[in-house]
């Protein structure tokens, strides 16, 4: 880097800090983890990036999952831009909304019903004050290291930035709030029949990333998703699908068509807006009909729905539905996958990697983890070294072990050479 290049970068961040706690706006920016200034950003396009002073950087984060089909569009943008032009925001229903929750019903055809917000945390939160409303049960149950967003309730053993900072849980959270929340080891089917054998009547719903993307990537044993379902279904709690991360990314219809589990209800951000703030939540009908103005369950937001985000939502779900869209991005995913493996081999580097869909996981340990525990055994040190060397070489990945990764169909075969090249010399760099 030269000079000119760290200043711009670290001016901004030591500016930011004396006004923005931290100097970011999510935790996990601030580079904590991995050491080192942030990186800010100024354009995209495609599979690129370019910060402040104008270096290249291969993208691998798509803003956490959302630019699918890559930065900028042109048919995204376009859209985006017309929807503009016709006001930023009504506060009042719009046709697109109908549009948005007719394509979900489509696409996704266990949300029955859809009432959009404006994030994945809202989302979560919604589905599960409604599933408490739905039961009149308290309890609810969720998985060490999954994350699903920052309400208070399920700030409980998470994943994200605060595995990131080894925090499990948050302050400014009542012990009575998260007294509520059950907490069970991801892939442990005997823990997970334990519990409701000893309280599965008291068990509002169960929350669950059907693929985890906040403790890195874990894909779930099918026993156990399995048994969940079952488990459920017995007891009268509602299973609720995170799929704020996987939904339109690992499959066109999300986890629950990947392995045909059908949830009661789900939970969608990220790719539904296109990079802007849309989130939604859904599931059966008798469920979702517990929602103020038809039933008892207040829910609102004044820009639910936002009509410029819904419609950069709608492009992108369009685009993604192209014949093999989602069968090039798997295969795509998996090539790197496989060629990061190959490279750290050769290296004589542990290392391990896997993929579902466009979502991936990286790995500085013999085998992939399947639960929280594991991935806290992986070699948080030589990721930092790994993550610094692709860094200086221009490819830009999580900062953080704890966090998957994207592929977008903007990543072309020339792309994944390139980051491959960078990968020999960050693998070099780990052994030494």
């Amino acid at each position: 880097m030269t000079t000119q290049q760290i200043s711009q970068n670290q001016s901004l961040f030591e500016k930011s800090q004396a006004l923005i706690p931290g100097g970011v706006n999510s935790p996990v920016r601030a580079f904590r983890s991995v050491g080192g200034t942030p990186v800010f950003f100024k354009k995209g396009l495609g599979s690129k990036l370019w910060d402040v002073d104008g270096k290249e950087y291969i993208d691998y984060i798509n803003s956490w999952g959302p630019m699918i089909v890559g930065h900028a569009h042109p048919e995204v943008v376009a859209a985006v831009q017309a929807a503009a032009a016709n006001s930023l925001s009504f506060g009042a229903p719009t046709g697109l909304e109908l549009e948005m929750a007719a394509l979900i019903n489509k696409l996704v055809p266990s949300m029955e019903q859809v009432r959009l917000n404006s994030s994945g945390t809202e989302a979560t939160m919604s589905a599960i004050r409604t599933a408490r409303g739905f039961t009149g049960r308290d309890k609810i149950v969720k998985f060490e290291g999954c994350y699903h967003g920052h309400s208070d309730g399920l700030l409980v053993k998470a994943g994200s930035g605060l595995l990131t900072f080894g925090e499990p849980d948050s302050g400014g959270v009542p012990a009575s709030v998260a007294a509520h929340t059950l907490t069970l080891e991801y892939n442990n089917t005997q823990q997970l029949s334990d519990l409701f054998a000893q309280s599965g009547d008291e068990i509002a719903c169960v929350i669950i990333e059907p693929v985890v993307g906040n403790m890195n990537l874990i894909v779930p044993h099918m026993e156990f998703l399995q048994t969940l379902r079952a488990l459920c279904t017995k007891h009268g709690a509602v299973l609720i699908f995170d799929e704020v991360m996987t939904g339109f990314r690992v499959a066109l219809g999300g986890a629950q068509s990947l392995y045909n589990i059908k949830p009661d209800m789900t939970t969608l951000g990220k790719v539904i807006g296109g990079g802007l703030p849309v989130g939604a939540f859904g599931g059966r009908k008798d469920i979702m009909q517990c929602l103020a103005p038809v039933g008892k369950v207040y829910q609102a937001g004044t820009l639910s729905g936002n009509p410029v985000a819904v419609t950069a939502g709608l492009k992108t779900l369009e685009l993604i539905q192209a014949p093999n869209f989602h069968a090039k991005l798997t295969a795509q995913t998996k090539k790197l996958m496989d060629g990061l493996k190959a490279a750290a081999n050769e290296a004589g580097v542990i290392f391990n990697a896997q993929s579902v869909g466009g979502m991936f996981g990286l790995y500085f340990c013999e085998k992939c983890p399947s639960s929280y525990h594991e991935m806290m055994q992986s070699n948080k040190e030589h990721f930092n070294q790994f993550f610094h060397s692709m860094l200086d070489s221009g490819i830009y990945l999580g900062p953080s072990a704890f966090e998957a990764g994207f592929v977008s169909a903007a990543h072309t075969d020339a792309d994944i050479e390139s980051t491959l090249l960078a990968a020999k010399k960050a693998f070099a760099a780990v052994s030494v």
